[in-house]
């Protein structure tokens, strides 16, 4: 730990906070307290809201030079600290320590890597005959983080909205505050002007609500659930500030007949329980032809089966414990909402693996014959559960997957391109992996109808932190 768990960064300095809430971090693989936490109030967002608008005049007209200066030496102190940083995660959230290095803290890197290239080809002014077109940055912003991807979800609004000239107030969830504060004495240490950067913790309905309603604030930038993201846009449509959210998802993952089934179908089911089923874009709905489903099940069951789940430290541990009890037991009531709605448990189901007794380590669960008005089929889990549901043909299972008010992600596996291709611009989501394509920093990350609006990585994460300006006469 940093030592600056019971405080705020607010102009450049380790400040004690106004709030007196404090919030217990549970280690999830243990259930033992870890520390306590500084939790903010009101009081604390108008100090730190200041702080990044006094901030914001200097620091929006720096170089682009001196942003990536500054990027390029926070990469450095990211990379020192990159086994630390990845033992906070696994502490704090329960991924395993393999994990943790290997995708939660790469991540991070990653974020920061393509925003620095970004940098080098970025066209911030353009000529458009005696028109000049300016993307200039969008002012203060707050940053609301989650807590299932701690670093990944931290620097992709951090460094893009830094890349810009943006000055900015940042509040992470309770859940994974370690890695977060550790990080935010990174930012100190690269050497951002003071009040460039603020951290302040607490509630989403106080410290949350507070930030997305404050008139000084020109930006919200939100990941989590619906829920957060409706809390979010109500408290900032006074002020008519910039909203952009990246929500949840319950993505459908189309496998088509003419696939490779054990190969499709046991993929699958390890990309549903990646990082124990705690991201928004996992293939959680996979859909088989109705001939099939028994065939399918089967593999699904005996991939399930074959993970191995314990404490996140453990070398021969697949994946560790979801993050708290409240996660634990929705996931719980959820699990039993599938067996009394009627669809088929093959693997898994209630209560914690055997041999775990304490911690919150749920069973990786698998339901056949799932249709689209059980529960499970339509709201988001969050954990190690497959639902596995039945489609008649090619259109139906378009049909099925586009079913949601859900629309981030969207999955294909078959080896005939050219019916992938057709698939994929039908699907009303803001990404699709063919063949389980690879993740990729540099390409659009966000998606369509209640998933939430904007994008993010790369390019497109930066462009939404700046406003476009035309001056006419420039010549």
């Amino acid at each position: 730990m940093s030592g600056n768990e019971l405080k705020f960064l607010i102009g450049g300095n380790w400040v004690d906070p106004i709030g007196t809430g404090r919030h217990t971090l549970i280690n999830p693989a243990t259930e033992e307290p870890v520390c306590d936490i500084a939790m903010g109030d009101e009081r604390d967002v108008e100090r730190a809201v200041a702080a990044a608008k006094a901030a914001f005049p200097a620091y929006s007209t720096t170089s682009v030079k001196e942003r990536q200066r500054l990027l390029k030496r926070l990469l450095e102190l990211y990379n020192r600290d990159y086994e630390l940083i990845a033992d906070m995660m696994t502490e704090e959230m329960g991924t395993t320590s393999a994990f943790s290095r290997s995708a939660q803290g790469w991540c991070g890197r990653a974020h920061l890597e393509t925003i620095i290239e970004v940098l080098d080809g970025y066209a911030f002014e353009e000529r458009r005959g005696d028109i000049l077109i300016s993307r200039e940055a969008v002012g203060v912003c707050a940053l609301i983080t989650p807590w299932n991807w701690p670093m990944n979800q931290l620097v992709v609004k951090v460094v893009p909205a830094l890349a810009a000239g943006c000055t900015m107030v940042v509040k992470p969830s309770e859940f994974s505050p370690l890695s977060s504060i550790h990080f935010s004495g990174l930012i100190k240490e690269a050497g951002f002007p003071d009040g460039v950067y603020n951290y302040i913790n607490g509630e989403g309905r106080v410290v949350g609500e507070a930030l997305s309603r404050h008139p000084d604030v020109d930006m919200v930038s939100v990941t989590g659930s619906a829920r957060a993201g409706i809390a979010v846009a109500r408290a900032a449509a006074d002020t008519i500030k910039r909203v952009h959210q990246e929500l949840g998802g319950k993505s459908a993952n189309i496998i088509l007949d003419d696939a490779d089934f054990e190969e499709a179908v046991s993929r699958g089911v390890h990309g549903c329980y990646g990082n124990t089923g705690q991201s928004c874009k996992a293939p959680t709905r996979m859909l088989v032809p109705a001939a099939r489903m028994k065939e399918a099940a089967a593999i699904a069951a005996r991939t399930a089966d074959s993970v191995r789940i314990g404490p996140p430290t453990e070398a021969s541990s697949d994946h560790g414990p979801v993050v708290n009890r409240q996660q634990y037991e929705r996931i719980q009531s959820l699990i039993e909402a599938g067996i009394a709605e009627g669809a088929t448990l093959v693997a898994g189901g209630p209560g914690r693996p055997k041999g775990l007794n304490r911690g919150y380590y749920v069973r990786p669960t698998v339901f056949a014959d799932v249709t689209s008005d059980m529960t499970i089929a339509r709201e988001e889990i969050f954990g190690p559960v497959l639902s596995i549901m039945a489609y008649d043909d090619e259109n139906d299972a378009v049909r099925i997957a586009n079913d949601t008010i859900y629309g981030l992600a969207g999955y294909i596996q078959t080896p005939d391109k050219d019916r992938a291709r057709r698939i994929a611009r039908q699907l009303r989501v803001g990404m699709v992996y063919i063949n389980q394509s690879d993740w990729d920093a540099t390409a659009p990350f966000g998606g369509y109808k209640q998933s939430g609006n904007g994008r993010e990585h790369g390019e497109f994460g930066l462009s939404d932190f700046l406003e476009i300006k035309a001056t006419g006469g420039w010549e």
